[in-house]
């Protein structure tokens, strides 16, 4: 069975990919064919006999920059050719069944990961990750082989490899039956709003309560309260995206509505 997508992974440090993929949600989905993956250690293109990969920057400074050699040979072993070539997506393309591959740079420079990229990611057929380290990449590869550079958040790790598993995490769980369509439907960033709080047994925790609308049965109550608590959750944590929302014409109007009606109290809702 082909998979819905394959990620190939760049690394000096391929064992811990390897581990991602050996565990959990990942490993069920290989095991089921939905995904497929490769690891490719990038000393492994080095040809002294040091494998070095790595050397100081031109015009000085702190750190050391991952050779363009070694990379180069690794992105060719892993079927990326030179742009001028024609065998890689445009850059900001949707990925399609026409697209071989993409090839994405994890750079703390890079353009803000989100759920929408994670969603357009899940349409190639694959995606080549290549992992940073210390102070990046040479900028050689960016120009001559990188479709995106891609940024997991403000803040700098000394691991690209972090940065592509979570890449990988948020894209693979898309893919048709790795995991419920239910579970994507309602959960963070989908339809504009984070997903509401949730609760389980016991009724009863250290004297707090389960919310009695989730006791009742009642599912038109349910559902309009966890629209509610969704609404009240994003108005709390990240008012940008109701902003957003409104503005795109992404909201219902009774969502319109809810958020409204919170607005003018500023008090939210309870959880009861």
């Amino acid at each position: 069975m082909d998979s819905g997508i394959k990620f190939t992974v760049l690394s000096l440090f391929p064992d811990v990919i390897n581990a991602y993929f050996s565990a959990s949600i990942a490993a069920k989905a290989l095991e089921r064919g939905l995904i497929r993956y490769r690891s490719l250690n990038i000393r492994d293109f080095a040809l002294d006999k040091h494998k070095t990969c790595d050397d100081a920057p031109y015009g000085g400074g702190a750190g050391m920059v991952l050779l363009a050699a070694p990379l180069a040979r690794a992105l060719e072993a892993a079927g990326v050719r030179k742009k001028n070539t024609g065998n890689h997506i445009p850059e900001n393309s949707f990925c399609n069944e026409n697209g071989r591959i993409k090839t994405v740079y994890l750079s703390p420079s890079g353009t803000p990961f989100d759920q929408n990229k994670a969603a357009e990611f899940a349409r190639c057929k694959e995606l080549v990750l290549i992992c940073g380290r210390y102070e990046g990449i040479d900028k050689r590869i960016v120009d001559l082989y990188v479709d995106e550079e891609i940024s997991i958040g403000d803040y700098v790790l000394s691991s690209g490899e972090i940065a592509a598993l979570a890449v990988i995490d948020a894209v693979h769980r898309l893919i048709a039956g790795v995991i419920t369509r239910e579970s994507l439907d309602e959960e963070s960033f989908t339809g504009g709003l984070l997903e509401y709080p949730q609760w389980t047994r016991p009724e009863i925790f250290d004297t707090m309560n389960v919310p009695e609308v989730l006791l009742s049965g009642h599912h038109e109550r349910i559902r309009r309260s966890r629209l509610e608590w969704r609404v009240e959750k994003t108005m709390l944590n990240r008012p940008d995206l109701l902003d957003k929302g409104i503005k795109t014409g992404l909201f219902d109007k009774e969502t319109v509505d809810i958020i409204k009606k919170m607005r003018e109290t500023q008090k939210g809702v309870s959880y009861e």
